[in-house]
Formats: C-alpha cells, sequence, structure tokens
C-alpha cells in the first residue's frame, strides 16, 4: 500500500458511553487530517449528541454510521447509550451491544474499510474484521497505569505490582475485582478485554503520553505482549466546544489564577453527604470556584435543596455553582483557573494536563484511585485525603485546595503541570506521527 497515493478507510466502533465515543472521534479527528477517512459507528442515540461536535470542517472526512441493536423490552432505544442508563440495566446493555455483531459484520461488509479501531468489551469486533480479512486494532480510552494494573492482576502474576505509586486499599481492590468479574451474556468483563487485546494486530493504541505514563505503557508491552502506541491526550478543540457566556463572564471578572473548577464527570452522581462535604470545603477554602453538579435522570432537584443551608448566600459571587453541564475545556484554559477539583476520570485527567491545571484528586470509582495516585506521583496534583473509613472530609478538602492554588508550598504542583503542559504542547505533531506510521504498518503486515 502507497500511503500518499490512497486513502485509508477506518471503521471505528467504540462502546457506548461518551466517556469511550468522544476520545475515538477525537481520535478520527486527527487522524482525518493524514489521508485517513473515517466511519464512526455507534447507537443513533448516541450520534445525535456526536454530530453537533463535528464541524463543517470534518463533514467530508468523518461520517456517522448508525448500529441498532435490538429493543429489548427493558431497553428501549433511548436506553442504547450509558448515558442516563440505570446502573441494573448496564449488563443488559452489553447483552444488546452483542447481538448486534450481526448488524456489525454487515456494516463492516457494506463499507469494506481498510481497519477497524475497536474498544475494549466487544470480543466480536475483531473476530468479524477477521472473517472480512480486515486487520484490527484494539483502541483503550483509558490509561496505560490503569491497563497495566488491571493485566497484572487478571493474569495472575506472582506478588504486588511491581511499579511504584499503583496501590489500592482492600475497599478499593474488592470494588476493581468486581468490575472485573462482572459477567454479561456468560462473559466476565474482563474475559472481553483480554480477547479483545490479544485479538488486536500487532500493536495497542492508548489514551496516554510517554512523559505521564512512559514506565506503565512499557510494562503493559511486556505481559500483553503487543507494541503499546501512545496517542496523546486527546483533548477537544476549545474552540469546538459550546460555550456559556455567563461561565466565562463570571471567569473574566476573576483574578489571574484565583479560581478552581470543581467536577465529577457525566456518570457519578455525589451523596448527599459527598455534596455537603465538598460545598463546606469550597467555603472554608476562601478561593473561587464554579462548580457543576449533576443529578441522575429523574431525580433533578433545586441548588438550594441540594446544597447546605444557606451556602449559596455565604459564598456569594465567590461560587457559581451550575446543574448538569459546563463548558469544561472552556473553563479550565482560562487565565482564572488555577486548580480542577475531579474526580479523576481519565479524560478530565488528559485536558488539566494539556492545559497545565493541577488537580485537586477527589477519586470516587473505577479507575480514579488509581489514576489519582499517578497524578500525585508525578507530581501534578494532590490527592484529598480521606477518613480511615474512606469519607470525604471538609477540611481536607479546604486544606488541599488552599495548597494548591494559594499556598507556597504548592508551587512545585503548579510549576509542574506547566512543565507537563509545555512538554505536551511542544511536542506538536510528533505523536500523531508516530500513530499514522504504526497503523500504516499494521496494514502492511496484513
Amino acid at each position: 500500500m502507497s500511503r500518499e497515493n490512497k486513502t485509508v478507510h477506518v471503521l471505528m466502533l467504540p462502546w457506548l458511553a461518551h466517556g469511550h465515543i468522544s476520545p475515538f472521534l477525537e481520535l478520527g479527528k486527527r487522524l482525518s487530517k493524514r489521508n485517513f477517512h473515517i466511519y464512526l459507528c455507534s447507537t443513533p442515540v448516541n450520534l445525535s449528541s456526536i454530530k453537533p461536535k463535528i464541524s463543517e470542517k470534518y463533514s467530508s472526512s468523518i461520517e456517522l454510521v448508525e448500529l441498532h441493536l435490538p429493543s429489548l423490552p427493558d431497553l428501549p432505544p433511548h436506553y442504547h447509550t450509558t448515558k442516563g442508563l440505570p446502573p441494573h440495566l448496564m449488563n443488559t446493555l452489553k447483552v444488546a451491544f452483542d447481538m448486534a455483531s450481526p448488524g456489525f459484520s454487515n456494516i463492516t461488509k457494506d463499507l469494506s474499510p481498510d481497519l477497524i479501531v475497536y474498544d475494549f468489551l466487544q470480543p466480536w469486533a475483531p473476530e468479524i474484521a477477521r472473517l472480512h480479512n480486515i486487520p484490527a486494532v484494539n483502541f483503550w480510552s483509558a490509561g496505560a497505569g490503569i491497563a497495566s494494573f488491571f493485566f497484572h492482576a487478571i493474569k495472575n502474576i506472582d506478588g504486588e505490582f511491581p511499579l511504584e505509586a499503583i496501590s489500592l486499599h482492600d475497599q478499593e481492590r474488592r470494588k476493581i475485582d468486581r468490575m472485573y468479574e462482572n459477567s454479561a451474556g456468560g462473559i466476565k468483563d474482563r474475559d472481553r478485554a483480554l480477547q479483545c487485546v490479544g485479538k488486536s494486530s500487532g500493536i495497542i493504541l492508548v489514551k496516554t503520553f510517554r512523559e505521564l505514563e512512559g514506565k506503565y505503557m512499557d510494562y503493559l508491552s511486556s505481559h500483553v505482549g503487543k507494541r503499546v502506541v501512545p496517542v496523546g491526550p486527546l483533548v477537544q478543540d476549545p474552540s469546538q466546544e459550546d460555550g456559556d457566556d455567563n461561565i466565562i463572564g463570571w471567569l473574566d471578572r476573576k483574578e489571574k489564577c484565583s479560581s478552581v473548577f470543581v467536577s465529577c464527570g457525566t456518570e457519578y452522581f455525589l451523596t448527599e453527604r459527598e455534596r455537603e462535604e465538598i460545598a463546606y470545603g469550597l467555603e472554608l477554602s476562601s478561593v473561587n470556584f464554579i462548580w457543576v453538579i449533576r443529578f441522575p435522570v429523574g431525580e433533578s432537584m433545586e441548588l438550594e435543596e441540594a446544597l447546605p443551608v444557606g451556602f449559596l448566600e455565604r459564598v456569594g459571587d465567590r461560587g457559581l455553582v451550575r446543574e448538569g453541564w459546563a463548558p469544561q475545556v472552556k473553563i479550565l484554559e482560562h487565565r482564572s483557573i488555577s486548580g480542577f477539583v475531579s474526580h479523576c476520570g481519565w479524560s478530565s485527567i488528559m485536558e488539566s494536563m494539556k492545559l497545565g491545571v493541577p488537580i485537586i484528586a477527589v477519586p470516587m470509582q473505577l479507575d480514579q484511585p488509581l489514576n489519582a495516585q499517578i497524578v500525585e506521583k508525578v507530581g501534578v496534583g494532590l490527592e484529598v485525603k480521606r477518613s480511615k473509613s474512606g469519607e470525604l472530609e471538609r477540611g481536607e478538602i479546604a486544606k488541599a485546595i488552599r495548597s494548591v492554588v494559594v499556598e507556597k508550598d504548592g508551587e512545585g504542583v503548579r510549576k509542574k503541570a506547566r512543565e507537563m503542559s509545555a512538554s505536551i504542547r511542544n511536542k506538536g505533531e510528533r505523536e500523531l506521527d508516530e500513530v499514522v506510521d504504526a497503523l500504516v504498518d499494521v496494514l502492511h503486515a496484513a
């Protein structure tokens, strides 16, 4: 194949979660600049939210392809996504996704792509690729740290995880173990992931960069027997993100590096106690803040009702609380932001690192405790200390915020975050060059 003379057609199949679809889309945007044509395949409900994020300049190089899941009694089409999905239906969604594999095979036959890029829960995708004589590459939108820890654990490698920074309390480890052992359609999630990696054509793509996770990339590669190729942070261009004039106007009125952004992601909902401790922590910190709070579908409440009595009045214009959504990338890149109180979802970490914003870590679930430890070990953030029972405490929240944003002892963290951002920016297109070369090598080997 002559790379210069042929457009490479790539069919992408992410898992049905926004936190997975978005990195696939961002990778697709970058590849489209290098003579790749992208087909992004997902359910209609997911594609309807993705379509506005594809600007006119990508309209000829990125196509959205509908994958129709069966309408099971408990899973109507508006539940063909993890967004707003009741937790007890998650395994049902995985089963429905599996049941859509014949439809994906038909899509593959009709489009006849050169390459399939797929996620971690659908081992049938690379099998379909093989049946159509198409190479397939696994893309992990989580970090190399959690991936290497995952494979160390499920392959029962003797001894503790050998790389510093990653360890789990018993309670956190039990949660991770339950995640590994979760089963849908008779297949455990850990077996799905193992098969997805095992069937990948020579390489696996990981959303990370070597300066942050180089040693984890190398450890992962040594245990899966495949080259790990970092695709970079894949942060959305802020100019492509919807804005909010009220939020940006509020930020414009604040002094440089005087404020924090607070968000725990799109799929975790704070308990009443967690909301209370964070609220009082913000109040005690005396630092300006923007706080985005989300409630489960059908359980929305007034902010005054969700927060401690009198909180909004006491903080006044020092704080801005929003329910539902806020333009996270635009907020993080603003000159007044000097800290991110984050749940440590991987995409949020990537955005912080790209934009040079240190992290005040409040990990909540899944891979987040591990991600928080990496952030702290690398020196670009500080994890909030919890009680012996694992609960957030307002005093520790306030202390961590002030340390990162205000106090002299936080200058090292602030400096390291700036240096990490500069390193990412200075690399320019070199990471993309490596990805393109690796994918072309896969095509040549096919």
